[in-house]
């Protein structure tokens, strides 16, 4: 009589991990910001905002409070108002249509390509006489074809604002995402490759008027000398978790190489799984470099399998609850985009974080062969 598979239980993100693994430390920072009293707008955040823009190679950080507002901060920053219309993918987070509504602006969703970024056809056949502005999703730890977005931009005499909140540490062509457009924003949540403890966010410019201006915003309408220049609102990354992010900041290359070689073990054991498709691999194309901030596959019979894979402990998501952002009728939404409809019947992102094992990785894929008969 054979004896049962034992069930390993993967979970898609190991939150208390994400401060287990550097407890000491992440103790210790606390007691030495908080004896000094260094809670708002403090050196730790600056110093921590230099380092950042550095990572980057870009000339500013500003840390916000999360980054919806940092990326409604950019558009206002960019002078994108009523009137105006900005140019998105559906595949993404409603937060990057809250943004461009609140901003006073209209979403324009359009569709996304095979490699769940924002199309730039789609993206070409979408601009009118409205357009200002054109927001790619850097989704999932990869940068859009930038090189044909700037092209259409240049065209069409339109700006560039990127959400890469997904994709810190992610380039193209050598350039990292975030660095652009006039102005993007990066997202600190703890799910993250570089998560605090709560929001947290940053806006990333290399242009003083926008950065200044994004500052006022943020600081009740106050510029960078202290003169009241217009109205603002209060959205600042806190200085104790800018000291929590520095410390992770010191080892982000490590974790980004570490999620590199997770999702080439997914990419190997998947490779003759026909019922799949893979995320691009790692270093298989020269214009992309990818962190893997989520594995995100395309399945046949995707419901069946993330019912099976949870049966065998496998904790999957489908992201944004299986709902592409012009699905969102409430919203107001009327854009007919078939491809990405079809495509969020079939997107299931798979467990790929820092506190999984390579054993992890391949029970996954066993239990994946296992469904498809492989």
């Amino acid at each position: 009589m054979t004896a049962p598979t034992a069930i390993l239980e993967v979970p898609f993100f190991d939150y208390p991990a994400l401060f287990r693994k550097r407890e000491d430390q992440f103790v210790e920072v606390f007691r030495e910001v908080s004896r000094r009293g260094a809670f708002i707008k403090q050196k730790d955040l600056r110093d921590f905002e230099s380092s950042l823009a550095s990572f980057l190679g870009a000339r500013y950080v500003l840390g916000v409070g999360n980054a919806t507002d940092g990326l409604e901060v950019a558009l206002r920053a960019a002078s994108i108002g009523p009137g105006d219309e900005v140019i998105f993918s559906s595949h993404t987070m409603i937060a990057t249509a809250a943004a461009i509504h609140y901003a006073g602006a209209t979403p324009v969703p359009v569709e996304c390509g095979s490699d769940h970024l924002i199309d730039p056809t789609a993206v070409e056949a979408a601009v009118t006489r409205n357009t200002r502005a054109i927001m790619p999703t850097q989704l999932n730890g990869r940068t859009a074809d930038m090189g044909a977005l700037q092209t259409i931009a240049a065209k069409h005499s339109l700006v560039i604002v990127e959400d890469a909140a997904q994709a810190l540490g992610s380039r193209f062509r050598g350039q990292s995402a975030g660095t652009f457009g006039v102005a993007s924003a990066i997202s600190f949540y703890p799910a993250k490759v570089l998560g605090c403890f709560g929001d947290g966010g940053a806006v990333v410019s290399s242009h003083s008027a926008v950065f200044e201006q994004a500052c006022a915003l943020c600081n009740f309408g106050y510029n960078l000398q202290g003169e009241l220049v217009g109205w603002g609102f209060n959205s600042r990354l806190d200085n104790l978790q800018a000291a929590f992010l520095s410390l992770q900041l010191q080892d982000f290359v490590a974790a980004i190489e570490r999620r590199r070689h997770l999702a080439g073990l997914y990419s190997e054991c998947l490779a003759n799984v026909a019922e799949v498709v893979r995320p691009p691999a790692p270093d298989s194309d020269p214009d992309h470099f990818d962190i893997y901030q989520n594995y995100e596959i395309e399945a046949d019979q995707r419901d069946q399998l993330k019912q099976y894979l949870a049966n065998a402990g496998i904790s999957t998501l489908i992201q944004w609850g299986g709902l592409a952002v012009h699905q969102l009728e409430r919203l107001g939404f009327t854009q007919h985009l078939p491809y990405t409809d079809w495509l969020f019947t079939r997107l299931l992102m798979l467990p790929l974080n820092m506190s999984i094992a390579d054993e992890g990785v391949q029970y996954v894929c066993d239990k994946i062969r296992g469904f498809y008969g492989r």
